[in-house]
């Protein structure tokens, strides 16, 4: 059986397992399909219907039922129609779909059944919700029901209400294999469709408890059935630009600087290294066990601790308050306890906290990490960009490559001491896209630039330092509002409070002057990139087909020293990318330079001597 953390497999769209017909064929299963789904839509219960070969005789029992030698059928005789038949979602659905309400409730219940045994209202209404998920598990495998038609995929359900989602196959920007911990155990995954017909940041379609197997021939028929329609292929593409061709003959490209730098680190897989498998698929990223170590690099994992801590204290109040033991928590006793204690002791208590706190805080960044990126592997196939990761939740996220319009580069400064940083590609229409769109966890940054140059194209220019002026405005940005607090606390008569405030301005200078080191942008002819941020810097590199605008931002403290803040409209990603406190004159010349025909008829020449006095400075 094939797990969605898996290798990718050689296709298998023209192969007998596959289903797949020659298009007459499809057209008349269609057609018979339809002709005996019944005027609802929905095929009769029958072995035709659940994916047997012939019709079940009377009595016979459904394939899903074990025989006597207490063997079940496998679920390639059973689960599969036909290919254009009604399809069924897997019959161990009856029991992941009550465990995953019961793990939704599960402290409401746990608190009903133990507290609740002196009210029988209470253990009533627990035992009818349990029995209600029994249920519904039932009810969602016999309601639900699916089939991809020659240009559609269409998912209908429900019981009273019944609904029938069309999808069509052109329109499918994406198909996502999701496997929680509870699917990986009885063999299960959740597919979500997502198309351009709407559906806003959500899915259009999710077909939950699908068997592996199932879901993986389910996304390879989609995907490939679209490329079909769109006359695509699958075969891998060669470079797309000039530069990319100069790459991959080994030449060098004029005005290369270290961002592009193809190193290997000593301990990172080459491609070279890693498994091929088929003409249609190439990996491109494996993550290294040893990188899991990378999670104590990054801000947001080295706060894990302080989310587990709230969500455990709220979990416990919440149990408490079921209880009614609330009334039985001495507050005051706490109270007590730090008025009676010497200073020393309280000293000793917070140095001991702080300490717990340091340990505790790397640890559970490195295990954080590990779980969410578990196995991380960015491959290619055909002309998506596939991205699996998760050791309890398995992901598998596919970005059609004509859809992604850059990419942006993050790391903290932690991160920038041990030379790594994220991947993450700029899409257009994808919900959720500071998850969705990771190509890399926390890696090499050498890593980072091979697979860039790989798998997408990468920025070959150099960034421009923005204005002395904008030092003066990042320093004063992050100095001043402890200066100010300095001098409140000053006249309050609060002296050590107005100290504190200082040695944080004074502190702040490094983190102002990195702010302004950090400030830029360039062009190297295919790719506009602008970078910005200290604490979280991100480098964005969008490509020019992309742009569709312009934005100038100034505030009046800007205009007065010549500044503006430009931003790059673009129909994807987050819509806008920002290169702060550029210098005005310099910055139209910039958007003259990368957009010509889209700035030209808003510039404006003061004086006929204009353009040759900008080009001799």
């Amino acid at each position: 059986m094939t797990q969605p953390n898996d290798p990718p497999q050689p296709e298998r769209g023209n192969s007998p397992e596959s289903g797949a017909r020659p298009e007459p064929d499809r057209t008349q299963d269609v057609s018979g399909a339809r002709g005996v789904a019944g005027e609802n839509g929905v095929a009769p219960d029958s072995a035709d219907s659940l994916g047997g070969g012939s019709p079940s005789s009377q009595g016979e029992a459904p394939p899903w039922w074990p025989d006597a030698a207490g063997e079940v059928a496998p679920d390639e005789q059973w689960h599969h129609p036909a290919p254009e038949g009604m399809r069924r979602l897997s019959p161990r659905i009856l029991v992941t779909e009550p465990v995953r309400y019961l793990r939704t409730l599960f402290p409401f219940v746990i608190v009903a059944l133990i507290f609740g045994t002196t009210n029988p209202m209470v253990l009533t209404g627990a035992v009818l919700a349990i029995v209600g998920f029994l249920v519904s598990g039932f009810v969602t495998w016999q309601t639900v029901r699916y089939q991809v038609t020659s240009e559609h995929l269409e998912i209908h359900r429900g019981l009273v209400n019944r609904s029938k989602r069309t999808i069509p196959l052109e329109r499918i920007r994406g198909v996502d294999v999701t496997s929680t911990l509870l699917h990986r155990i009885f063999g299960l995954a959740v597919v979500r469709v997502e198309a351009a017909a709407g559906g806003g940041h959500s899915e259009e379609g999710t077909l939950d408890a699908i068997d592996v197997g199932e879901a993986e021939r389910l996304r390879d028929e989609l995907l490939r059935r679209r490329a079909e329609l769109r006359g695509q292929t699958h075969e891998h593409q060669g470079p797309q630009s000039t530069s990319d061709a100069a790459l991959a003959s080994g030449a060098s490209t004029p005005g290369a600087t270290d961002h592009t730098d193809t190193t290997v680190e000593p301990d990172a897989p080459t491609e070279e290294d890693l498994p091929q498998h088929s003409t249609s698929t190439r990996v491109h990223f494996v993550l290294p066990a040893r990188w899991y170590l990378f999670g104590a690099l990054s801000l947001g994992y080295l706060l894990t601790p302080f989310v587990v801590l709230a969500t455990l204290l709220g979990f416990a109040g919440q149990v408490a308050r079921d209880a009614r033991l609330a009334s039985d928590v001495d507050v005051q006793s706490v109270a007590d306890w730090i008025a009676e204690s010497s200073a020393a002791t309280i000293l000793w208590a917070v140095v001991g906290g702080i300490a717990v706190l340091l340990v505790l805080m790397p640890a559970f960044a490195v295990v954080s990490y590990a779980v969410n990126n578990w196995s991380f592997t960015l491959w290619r196939r055909g002309v998506s960009l596939v991205a699996e990761r998760g050791l309890f939740t398995r992901h598998s996220v596919t970005l059609e490559l004509r859809r992604v319009r850059g990419y942006e580069i993050l790391d903290s400064p932690l991160e920038r001491w041990a030379s790594t940083a994220a991947l993450r590609a700029i899409v257009t229409g994808l919900g959720d896209a500071a998850t969705r769109a990771t190509l890399l966890p926390i890696v090499r940054r050498s890593t980072l630039h091979r697979v860039v140059s790989s798998a997408l194209t990468p920025f070959r220019g150099e960034l421009v330092a923005h204005p002395p002026a904008a030092r003066s405005r990042r320093l004063f940005r992050a100095v001043t509002p402890f200066v100010v607090l300095a001098g409140i606390a000053w006249a309050l008569g609060q002296y050590w409070f107005a100290v504190t405030a200082l040695v944080l301005a004074l502190a702040s200078v490094p983190l102002g002057i990195d702010r302004y080191r950090a400030l830029g942008h360039g062009y190297d002819g295919h790719h506009v990139s602008v970078r910005s941020g200290s604490l979280s810097r991100t480098q964005a590199v969008i490509e020019r087909p992309a742009i569709i605008g312009w934005r100038w931002n100034q505030s009046l403290f800007q205009r007065r020293v010549g500044l503006a803040t430009l931003e790059v409209s673009v129909g994807a990603g987050s819509g806008g990318y920002s290169a702060l406190d550029m210098n005005f004159a310099d910055s139209v010349r910039f958007v003259s330079e990368v957009t010509p025909d889209m700035v030209r008829p808003f510039l404006v020449d003061t004086s006929p001597s204009g353009p040759q006095d900008e080009a001799a400075t």
